[in-house]
């Protein structure tokens, strides 16, 4: 299945809750003058423009990057991201997780990104021109599995899938513990929706006990118009750089401000 396109959902409040985590990070990773990788599943097209039809039609932005974006500090990771994106792109253009990479990453690290979707893999190809990503047309999660661990060894792996094909939850867990095990020194970041339905609970319980050390962030909000089924996202983080948590409550506090 291929339909789901995201720029319907682009900049909403699950994207402001990963991308800040994302970006922190990428941030606390290049502190230190060692090299880095950063792999992604689930690209997508890598920019956004938040005045399209697409993204005007589910208001989604305006609940989410347009009422929060100046709840953080201007020296934050994702602000800076942000407003060197807004500076190269106009202010109604939102990143993806890759672009948010690509702007924080430094020449010495690397990047893979994986992306299915035709005219989404076309599009992210327009978009990272320049940067040095190496692009996979493929599936994600398979790209994972051929290049784990990759080089550099130490760095972060995005793992962002839609859900809309619904054995990802089950596959999922599995997976995940494949990947620690080739890459057990890498950051790996698994985000999750919230649906009303709650399909995310098994797959979190088999996490919890197949890696009892790995951390969960968790947002929730109210669905942002009649009829939504997403309440919340979140994100399991398998060997979490030291601090995290308190940044994840920072930034959950700074979402959740009325």
């Amino acid at each position: 299945m291929l339909s789901y396109q995201h720029i319907y959902h682009a900049g909403n409040l699950a994207d402001v809750h990963k991308h800040a985590l994302l970006a922190w990070v990428l941030a606390y990773l290049t502190a230190k003058d060692k090299p880095l990788s950063y792999l992604e599943t689930h690209a997508g097209r890598g920019l956004y423009a938040l005045d399209a039809p697409e993204a005007l039609k589910t208001g989604e932005a305006a609940a989410g990057i347009t009422r929060m974006q100046a709840r953080f500090a201007p020296d934050h990771p994702y602000r800076v991201a942000l407003n060197a994106i807004h500076a190269r792109h106009g202010e109604n253009a939102y990143p993806g997780s890759p672009l948010i990479a690509a702007t924080l990453l430094r020449a010495q690290d690397s990047m893979a990104l994986a992306e299915l979707h035709p005219r989404e893999f076309a599009a992210l190809r327009t978009t990272m021109a320049g940067t040095g990503a190496h692009l996979r047309h493929e599936d994600g999660l398979d790209m994972a599995m051929s290049i784990c661990p990759p080089t550099p060894r130490r760095g972060v792996l995005m793992i962002d899938p839609s859900y809309e094909v619904k054995e990802d939850y089950a596959r999922l867990p599995k997976l995940l513990g494949d990947l620690r095990r080739k890459w057990n020194v890498g950051v790996l970041m698994l985000w999750y929706p919230v649906l009303q339905a709650g399909m995310h609970g098994p797959m979190l319980a088999r996490i919890g006990q197949d890696h009892p050390d790995a951390a969960v962030f968790e947002i929730a909000f109210p669905p942002v118009r009649q009829g939504h089924r997403m309440v919340g996202a979140g994100l399991v983080v398998v060997n979490p750089p030291w601090g995290m948590a308190q940044e994840a409550q920072r930034v959950k506090t700074l979402l959740a401000q009325d």
